[in-house]
């Protein structure tokens, strides 16, 4: 048993998404992948594997016109198996194959998609992968018109496949390059159909496979929601609508009526980690820049293809400090008391996030000589993995660039599985210590 007993399902979940982010990166140096048919440099294979591996968007190579079609598949393998999860795509295939699966894979698949506990997991895992391919296949069938009209049939079919399965995974690459490097989707500003169809594929994705099967199980009988979910939707919700209005009056004053609207609902929704933008992101206020980094470390929910803090992280610690403003003993939400370990992963979590990201800002700014706030807007971007930029990535050295790698991969493999993968756990059995005050 003994050479098992350092396989926690913690650490697993790293090992599997550092294996494909090197199979990635193997897979991108090739000639075949790149136009020019060259080997590519192992730093921008590396950054580019990982940031799809992580569905996070930031890129040194613009996507459209540097990989060729090989590598651009590459590329959406990694965000379709980054964005499901690399442990769900392995036991679906060892189960489809007929081999039974060790209480100790299931439990690592309870870790890898944040489920409340082991039992029902398989078929959770099967909701996941349907579901995914169901609905991007729905998001590519809806954007093929647009893209088919401007690129031609079969481009067209494979730029809708594209973003998609990046606009669902909350990925944020784009093939937009071909007419501007780097553009995202700024060409597509003021087009309606093609807005509201990718901000709706983001939501779905962001939402998370747990909510949306409490969803289809209950449908409209929101009481029998658990309490995640009912969370999970409140919050998702208020974070969409309260920025959008922050956007249409403090933002996009230049624009019109309709296109203000659509691009502050557009920025809204894409903050929280999809990396998609339709307007040019260097023009914001100080002001909105904050706000974007604020919704980029809060993220998606939990259990979803987004990365960032969580929606259900972000609740708890404002339904903690309510509790305090309130003076009362116990966290409450929707006629339920939430456990106090919930308020103190939240704690953690926070801490974890703002130290990393502040830290991380502090020294590319200080080694690159940049302002703090573009710095600050990248390693918010990196940590939740969202992909938005002030437009620098590409100009960074290799210690800033390993940086936000390392930033990524923490934002999508999650804080408390990186320590408690490097920290065995201890039993906690042995008697509580005595208690004495401090004044915070």
């Amino acid at each position: 048993m003994k050479k098992y007993k350092g396989r926690t399902p913690f650490r697993i979940i790293i090992f599997s998404f550092f294996g494909l982010i090197l199979t990635g990166t193997l897979l991108l140096m090739l000639p075949i992948s790149s136009q020019a048919r060259e080997v590519t440099s192992f730093s921008d294979c590396l950054f580019t594997a990982t940031s799809a591996t992580c569905v996070t968007g930031l890129i040194v190579q613009d996507t459209a016109t540097y990989w060729s079609l090989f590598g651009k598949c590459v590329i959406m393998t990694l965000i379709q198996i980054g964005g499901m999860g690399v442990i769900t795509i392995g036991l679906a295939i060892m189960k489809a194959t007929g081999r039974k699966l060790s209480l100790s894979q299931l439990s690592t698949m309870k870790e890898s998609i944040s489920a409340p506990q082991v039992g029902g997991i398989m078929h959770l895992t099967g909701f996941i992968i349907k579901g995914t391919l169901i609905v991007e296949l729905a998001g590519a069938v809806l954007l093929a018109p647009v893209f088919i009209s401007d690129f031609g049939f079969l481009q067209g079919v494979g730029y809708a496949l594209f973003h998609s399965v990046s606009a669902f995974c909350n990925a944020g690459f784009d093939l937009m390059g071909v007419r501007e490097p780097f553009s995202s989707l700024t060409t597509y500003s003021g087009h309606i159909y093609l807005n509201i169809v990718i901000m709706l594929l983001i939501i779905v994705g962001g939402i998370g496979f747990l909510t949306w099967n409490d969803v289809i199980t209950h449908r409209h009988h929101l009481k029998k929601y658990s309490l995640q979910s009912k969370l999970v939707l409140q919050t998702s919700l208020l974070l969409i609508v309260i920025p959008a209005v922050f956007f249409f009056f403090c933002e996009y004053g230049d624009l019109g009526a309709k296109d203000r609207t659509l691009s502050s609902a557009f920025q809204s929704v894409t903050a929280r980690t999809a990396g998609f933008n339709t307007q040019d992101l260097s023009q914001m206020s100080e002001s909105g820049s904050l706000l974007m980094i604020i919704l980029m470390l809060i993220g998606g929910s939990p259990g979803s293809t987004a990365g960032g803090m969580k929606t259900a992280t972000f609740a708890v610690l404002l339904l903690g400090a309510i509790t305090v403003f309130r003076r009362k003993n116990d966290v409450e939400c929707f006629k339920r008391r939430l456990p106090d370990s919930a308020l103190r992963n939240a704690g953690a979590i926070l801490f974890m996030y703002l130290f990393l990201f502040i830290t991380s800002g502090v020294i590319i700014s200080r080694y690159e000589n940049l302002p703090l706030l573009t710095c600050l807007f990248e390693t918010g971007s990196a940590v939740g993995t969202v992909g938005l930029t002030l437009g620098v990535t590409t100009k960074l050295s290799l210690l800033s660039k390993s940086i936000l790698m390392f930033l990524m991969f923490f934002g999508r493999v999650g804080g408390l599985t990186l320590i408690y993968a490097a920290v065995s756990s201890s039993e906690s059995a042995k008697g509580r210590r005595p208690v004495e005050k401090v004044s915070v």
